[in-house]
């Protein structure tokens, strides 16, 4: 994103029943899919026409390529030498993927997460994100659960000193707009992460940072299992597997759901291993990107609390 404790266990022989795992995401997304989430003219406009913003179908936009994604994607990761790491194919994928994805200008997206912080496993959060690479922002609208439903935040690198401005809801709506440190107490509340590092860009270098440390060990199980769908997106599943504890193995069980169109990740969970011997693993964090759109021009006002179609009564 802290990919987490690890304790001593038995060794683990971890059956993947993949379509079972390949629809969480749908079913987590359930709960929060009769809500409509703010299109790119903000909360406002859900407001006055949440049954025209609920039906808008998700538009998908790629870079011209020679080959396309999901041959390139396909290539890369067939080529396995037997004498290398199991993991080096997905670094060499990765590698090639993270220019094409910090080129993207922006994206907006429904961000599903959870995640356990401090041993307990916290709830399904579901949020609207509109997210600039160029400079750095972060739009935030949460659509649940319904404690947070309404609240929105937003971030960016070059204003407001750093700090992220954000109101809540109910209660909390009294003490309108406020500034706050993207690492500090309060805004770290219920998260692993600073929004400072929320997005895909992100998601990826983490994702080689770690590779990187692994392949410097064995013990490493890696398969992947093409034809895996979130929601109705086709996508190519990379399962990673450190059978045994270890101090060096920030996870047990980790996948990565690769959109086959776009060649991003749209789904990445990680687990540690049981917290007894032949119990089951425990979610250390899981993050779903669905209807996700990219290269929509956004602009200062996306990301400006004085826009009019935001709830933030700023002055």
């Amino acid at each position: 994103m802290s990919f987490y404790s690890h304790r001593l266990g038995k060794r683990l022989i971890f059956p993947v029943v993949l379509s079972a795992a390949c629809m969480v995401s749908a079913a987590i997304a359930q709960d929060y899919r009769g809500q409509a989430a703010p299109d790119s003219r903000g909360a406002a406009f859900v407001a006055q026409a949440p049954a025209q913003a609920s039906q808008q179908k998700p538009q998908y936009e790629v870079a011209e390529r020679s080959t396309p994604v999901a041959d390139r994607a396909r290539q890369i990761l067939a080529q396995r030498d037997p004498n290398e790491h199991p993991l080096m194919p997905c670094l060499r994928w990765a590698y090639d993927g993270i220019d094409d994805l910090e080129r993207i200008q922006d994206y907006q997206a429904r961000m599903v997460k959870r995640e356990r912080i401090n041993g307990e496993l916290g709830e399904y959060e579901c949020m609207f994100v509109k997210i600039r690479h160029r400079p750095f922002s972060v739009y935030m609208y949460f659509l649940g659960p319904d404690g947070k439903k309404g609240q929105e935040v937003i971030y960016r690198e070059d204003a407001n000193d750093g700090k992220m401005l954000a109101h809540g809801v109910g209660f909390q709506k009294m003490f309108g707009t406020v500034p706050l440190d993207p690492t500090g107490q309060i805004a770290m509340k219920d998260n692993r992460y600073p929004i400072t590092e929320i997005g895909l860009v992100t998601l990826v270098r983490r994702l080689i940072e770690v590779g990187e440390q692994d392949i410097k060990y064995g013990e490493c199980e890696v398969k992947f299992y093409p034809g895996a769908k979130i929601e109705d997106r086709v996508c190519t599943c990379i399962q990673v597997v450190h059978p045994t504890p270890r101090r060096n193995f920030r996870f047990h069980v980790a996948r990565i759901y690769v959109d086959d169109e776009l060649n991003v990740p749209i789904r990445y969970e990680s687990y540690d291993w049981p917290a007894e011997e032949g119990g089951k693993p425990q979610l250390l964090e899981e993050y779903t990107y669905l209807n996700l759109k990219l290269n929509n021009g956004f602009t200062d006002a996306d990301f400006d609390v004085h826009n009019p179609n935001y709830q933030f009564n700023a002055k």
